[in-house]
């Protein structure tokens, strides 16, 4: 072979092994906005082997309160990977929320939503902002598990448990590291709920002491939620229970710029990436607006898949690259 023959040869583009996922184009809006997503991954040479499964609506409607069916269950466990657009869910009882049955079935137990400033490309009062927030995503009120103690009084109950404490915390500190990442806060209630907070606040502490080279801190969600709103750039990463964490990662989230511009995988050793929205079943959606609200949330599947990283390594991999006002992408992490 000549020099000529050879450059030509290594210049091809290389022949990757299609990287099975599982895809569901939900209810509403969903397909459009899948349709665009797989779109956008094909132009960017994504070498996908789709499974397609059926979720939400329909499945619902066949009385599987679940929403999804145990076949497409096997779908997850075998690709690992999965890709759903919005569903909607049934109003009423009875029904369980399908985004809370995949949490609890695969074990994704940390939801990571990094909230970087896209300043000036996006507008927002704080451009220096560069927050993480990890969400424990599987305990807290989130077990659903709620009782009709009367019929003028009801109760739900709010768990937590010490190695799930202890998974998500050590999470944060294992991703500050990674990352380059110099603080981790911890957010909890624990003046008022001395037992499940503090369990939370607790073990947080004990983790935290393993990691010297990293500080941490602790604050009382409440002022922590003001302050985070005042001056997020006081803010590295943030852990913190479940339903704060679904709070704040929004507020967070729109802070930077908007809700719709950041990504939220539930990480474990699995990737999974939901839609940003709901469904609107009730909603006239031009053509034009729905899909191109999915392309920013690409980044995590992108950099699973169309970069050729494992898909079964999810966790600080979904970091975002933002763009710097150069146009050059900075390393994951805190930007230079």
């Amino acid at each position: 072979m000549t020099t000529t023959e050879q450059s030509a040869s290594d210049s091809r583009p290389s022949i990757r092994t299609p990287t099975p996922i599982t895809v569901a184009h939900g209810d509403g809006i969903g397909p459009e906005i899948m349709d665009a997503t797989l779109r956008i991954l094909d132009a960017g040479g994504a070498a996908l082997e789709i499974e397609t499964i059926q979720i939400g609506e329909a499945v619902y409607a066949q009385g599987i309160t679940a929403g999804i069916e145990p076949e497409a269950c096997e779908s997850l466990h075998r690709t690992k990977v999965f890709l759903k657009a919005p569903i909607t869910t049934p109003q009423g009882r009875g029904f369980k929320s399908l985004n809370v049955t995949v949490r609890k079935t695969l074990g994704l137990f940390a939801n990571v939503r990094p909230c970087p400033s896209y300043a000036p490309y996006v507008a927002t009062k704080h451009p220096d902002m560069n927050v993480v927030i990890v969400r424990e995503n599987e305990e807290d009120l989130y077990a659903g598990i709620e009782h009709r103690q009367t019929d003028e009084v009801v109760q739900t109950l709010k768990l937590f448990s010490r190695p799930g404490c202890e998974r998500i915390s050590r999470y944060a500190f294992e991703y500050a590291r990674r990352y380059g990442r110099h603080k981790v806060t911890c957010f909890t209630k624990d003046n008022i709920m001395k037992l499940t907070d503090g369990l939370f606040h607790e073990v947080f502490d004990e983790v935290a002491a393993e990691y010297p080279e990293i500080e941490n801190e602790h604050w009382i969600v409440d002022i922590g939620a003001a302050k985070l709103a005042d001056t997020p750039e006081a803010f590295d990463v943030v852990v913190m229970p479940n339903l704060y964490g679904d709070i704040l990662s929004d507020v967070a989230a729109q802070i930077a710029g908007s809700v719709k511009a950041t990504s939220r995988p539930r990480c474990t050793t699995r990737g999974f990436v939901p839609s940003r929205m709901g469904s609107t079943p009730t909603t006239s959606t031009p053509p034009t607006s729905a899909p191109r609200r999915s392309a920013p949330g690409l980044s995590p599947m992108r950099s699973l898949i169309a970069l050729g990283l494992d898909p079964n390594d999810c966790g600080p991999l979904t970091a975002p690259q933002p763009l710097s006002p150069s146009g050059s992408k900075s390393l994951p992490g805190r930007s230079p």
